[in-house]
């Protein structure tokens, strides 16, 4: 089975405590042997899949296999179109470069519900979002790409993985997919 869960802020992709006062997916009754594939830090939101399958963590995140994953990003100031070339042809954080990805300013903004803790917001400094398309899923890769451009991220939410979208599965809610929808993610 492949779960479809919307990740909420402050909530570990794990199942065990780590110490912090972050909640785990202990807490959202998920089916037994479940794991989470990837994960979603404790300050991002959105798309996260659970699955009691094995291999399917290889076959789903590992670049050379090429699966697509969304995110929308709230980030301080509005990046200019050569901002957005930079991230599109890969930065480098932390010593390593990232492959090349797809970058825009999502146009409409999106109209989001507020996060609980509100996010930082600075009356001087306008916000933007934007969206990242990657191949690959490094740790806070997303957040230290807009920080290399000087654009730091108050918001993450992954919207999609391959073709499969977040969609109105609300915060903290989860669903078994459907034959259909376990398609849409290996597209």
């Amino acid at each position: 089975m492949i779960l479809a869960f919307n990740k909420p802020y402050g909530v570990l992709s794990q199942f065990t405590p780590d110490g912090s006062s972050n909640r785990t997916l202990a807490e959202f009754g998920f089916p037994k042997e479940v794991y989470p594939i990837g994960r979603l830090d404790a300050d991002s939101e959105g798309l996260l899949l659970l699955s009691d399958e094995a291999g399917l963590n290889t076959r789903l995140l590992d670049p050379e296999n090429g699966h697509a994953r969304c995110y929308w990003a709230q980030v301080e100031r509005i990046p200019t179109a050569e901002a957005l070339l930079t991230l599109a042809a890969g930065v480098t954080i932390q010593g390593y470069e990232t492959r090349p990805c797809k970058a825009w300013i999502l146009n409409p903004q999106p109209d989001l519900p507020p996060r609980d803790p509100p996010i930082r917001v600075r009356k001087s400094v306008p916000d933007c979002w934007i969206a990242l398309e990657l191949h690959e899923g490094k740790n806070r890769q997303v957040r230290r790409m807009t920080a290399a451009i000087d654009h730091a991220t108050l918001r993450l939410i992954r919207v999609s993985m391959g073709e499969l979208t977040l969609g109105s599965l609300a915060p903290g809610v989860w669903k078994e997919l459907s034959t259909e929808e376990r398609k849409m993610i290996f597209r």
